[in-house]
């Protein structure tokens, strides 16, 4: 059960915003110059209805449609909003297209407005129900099928659902074994008040341009979940983290508590070479324009990011308070620009008999983060201009020079997508010549985009790991390696099922003036891409070839679980050649191997074990708020030892981490190798 109040604006599958719950503060944003919101609002329903795949126009069922994703953006657990505000704000059902035509967004602010005065009224009340005493011997249950779940009624029943919401929040820490038992129920009392505090502060920081950046954004996600709306602030962030290049601190911060805490030094940045900015230290003023110290206490993160932005070569005094120390210091720090190293592609040569004892082989391991590329640095011809591919080649290229590799695995996992340009590029080092992807405009016209360049710069076996969250640009290149039959793809049961391509456009008139006022940008989708085969990967994704166990393949965290996807969809095959490196047989022998491994494995049947328990879990549509009742579900014979939350994967592990997972990749490695090496013996 989720506890937030408002949905993310960004997708995983849906671009860079990679570094969730963090802010880097970058090179300065500056506010637009008198860019009108109106004038916006008109701007992106004309660029929608002449761009967007659909070719739809903004129209009565879209301003339907429009209330209802606004109205789930804002209470999709339906647990602040009554019937009778539904009832008002459903008014506008047919007329919000016509108003934002007219540049009229007064809808958006009102509405939100009156969501802000029914979250005070519901916090309020759940301050007072976390202090009141709670029976957990009653056996009452709580609804958690949000979709089917009416709205309320009477103020009376939405305080029934918060007296449960709030109970079932004390039950679940109860239960959590990391609290001690001296003083427990005090401590969960701080903990909801604290947490409730911070839902309040935080929705009440919201400003009126990013309001306006969410409606706007409501609008595109009517004609698809991909397409958005970008502030400029939000379109600056997006720009980092396709260059993987800032100017600024070189520090990574993060809100806790009205606090600004830093969460990371960068590596190279400016911070990191002064040394005295530490991970955990506070940061409780900045200095202004003027060089004045603002106070940033219970300032909203994005504005304390604004204030430590700057350009390259200028000082920024910051007041910190250490971590070990409650002194408060001044550290004075030049902004510079920092590469972000930790969302670049990576490499390792791994000797597999330092993980499986009795093995010999050199694999080579490939991370890649994203497909990122700096589209301005190529423009201008910066000779170091950051991409994927550039990237790529340095790791394969110093594989060879270390003795080269028997074997290559690309890490796709995670891997939001990115750039269509590196997903066709990367693909190239790995095939000769031939079709990567084909796209289809809105006019329906089929075009196949190829790599043009012959020869490969890696001929090695190859495997591909995917799993849920492996969207878009991954997708492009799994599917690739799947349709040449180049090597196998490991992972989850298929990737995320994203097969659109979208386009970031600034917001204004076709020709448009540099010195013009910046309106922000739309992120919109204009194509949808396909398979060499002809498949489209939208909603089904690419399919692994083998399957690992995993928790996130249990989840509905793919394409095909997101309100207002597009169809999947089939267009002819291009002309490719198959490579002829795995086959059927080969898939067989391997997935045979596999599940033997998998069976014996006591980390991989604690995986089943949790997926068994989510699976069953995600079908019920109350769960119980009898302590015993719940704790005997949860403990009772558990595999799991009562751990609620799948295994996580440190943020700061080595590039391929020592774990049963990439041990059985390790193995499925090695087999597939040793089956090239028979298969070649054969040929002879």
């Amino acid at each position: 059960m989720s506890r937030t109040p408002l949905r993310a604006t960004w997708t995983v599958a849906c671009a860079f915003l990679l570094l969730v719950a963090s802010t880097f503060a970058a090179q300065q944003f500056v506010p637009p110059a008198a860019a009108d919101l109106s004038e916006i609002a008109r701007y992106v329903v004309q660029m929608i209805e002449a761009n967007h795949l659909s070719q739809g126009q903004v129209d009565d069922k879209v301003s339907e449609k429009l209330v209802a994703q606004w109205v789930k953006d804002l209470d999709s657990q339906k647990k602040y909003f009554l019937q009778a505000d539904i009832d008002q704000i459903s008014r506008y059902n047919t007329r919000l297209d016509d108003l934002l035509k007219a540049g009229n967004v007064d809808f958006a602010l009102q509405s939100f407005d009156l969501y802000l005065k029914r979250l005070d009224e519901r916090v309020e009340y759940a301050h007072k129900l976390i202090d009141m005493p709670q029976d957990f011997t009653l056996n009452e249950t709580i609804e958690n099928d949000f979709k089917s779940l009416a709205w309320a009624k009477s103020v009376e029943e939405i305080n029934e659902r918060w007296r449960k919401w709030v109970k079932y929040e004390f039950l679940t820490l109860m239960l959590d074994p990391s609290i001690k038992e001296e003083g427990k129920q005090e401590e969960i009392r701080k903990r909801l008040h604290r947490r409730y505090k911070t839902i309040h502060d935080s929705i009440h920081k919201t400003e009126k341009d990013e309001i306006f950046e969410m409606y706007l954004s409501a609008l595109c996600n009517v004609f698809d979940p991909h397409s958005s709306y970008m502030s400029p602030r939000t379109k600056a962030d997006f720009d980092i983290h396709m260059k993987l290049k800032l100017t600024g601190i070189g520090a990574v911060l993060r809100s806790e508590d009205g606090q600004t805490i830093v969460a990371e030094v960068v590596a190279g940045g400016a911070a990191a070479k002064d040394g005295r900015l530490k991970a955990g230290d506070k940061i409780i003023a900045v200095s202004g324009d003027n060089g004045e110290m603002i106070d940033i206490v219970e300032m909203k993160l994005t504005k304390v990011v604004d204030k430590v932005r700057g350009k390259e070569g200028t000082i920024v005094k910051l007041t910190v308070i250490p971590k070990d120390s409650p002194e408060p210091k001044i550290y004075e720090l030049v902004r510079q620009v920092v590469e972000i190293k930790s969302q670049e592609v990576k490499g390792e040569i791994i000797e597999t008999g330092s993980r499986l004892p009795g093995t010999a082989g050199k694999i080579g391991v490939i991370h890649v983060p994203s497909f990122y590329r700096d589209f301005q640095g190529f423009e201008n011809g910066d000779a170091d201009s950051k991409s994927t591919v550039t990237d790529m080649r340095a790791v394969l290229r110093d594989f060879k020079a270390k003795g080269g590799v028997d074997l290559v695995v690309v890490d796709l996992r995670n891997n939001p997508g990115g750039a269509l340009a590196e997903a066709i590029e990367v693909s190239g080092l790995f095939i000769d010549k031939g079709s990567v992807v084909q796209v289809k405009d809105p006019r329906g016209r089929v075009k196949s985009l190829n790599d043009d360049e012959p020869g490969a710069l890696c001929k090695e076996p190859l495997v591909v790991l995917i799993n849920r969250h492996s969207a878009s640009a991954s997708e492009i290149f799994a599917g690739v390696i799947k349709d040449y039959g180049r090597g196998v793809v490991i992972g989850d049961t298929t990737t995320h099922g994203k097969g659109t391509v979208q386009s970031v456009m600034n917001v204004g008139p076709k020709f448009q003036f540099q010195n013009g006022p910046d309106r922000g940008a739309l992120k919109l989708t204009i194509q949808q891409f396909y398979r060499p085969n002809g498949e489209s990967t939208q909603k089904n994704g690419v399919p692994a070839d083998i399957v690992l166990p995993s928790e996130l393949d249990a989840s509905d965290e793919g394409e095909a679980g997101i309100d207002g996807a597009l169809p999947f969809d089939k267009v002819d095959s291009a002309r490719y050649a198959r490579l002829g490196m795995i086959d059927n047989q080969m898939i067989a022998s391997l997935q045979d191997a596999s599940h033997k491994r998998v069976a014996a494995d006591a980390e991989f049947q604690k995986t089943a074990a949790w997926v068994k328990r989510f699976e069953e879990r995600k079908q019920r549509k109350t769960v119980s708020l009898n302590f015993e009742e719940l704790k005997k579900e949860r403990l009772s014979n558990d595999p799991l030892n009562g751990e609620e939350e799948p295994p996580q994967r440190a943020t700061d592990a080595p590039i391929f981490p020592v774990n049963n997972y990439n041990n059985e990749v390790l193995s499925l490695s090695l087999d597939y190798l040793k089956l090239i090496r028979e298969a070649k013996t054969a040929r002879k």
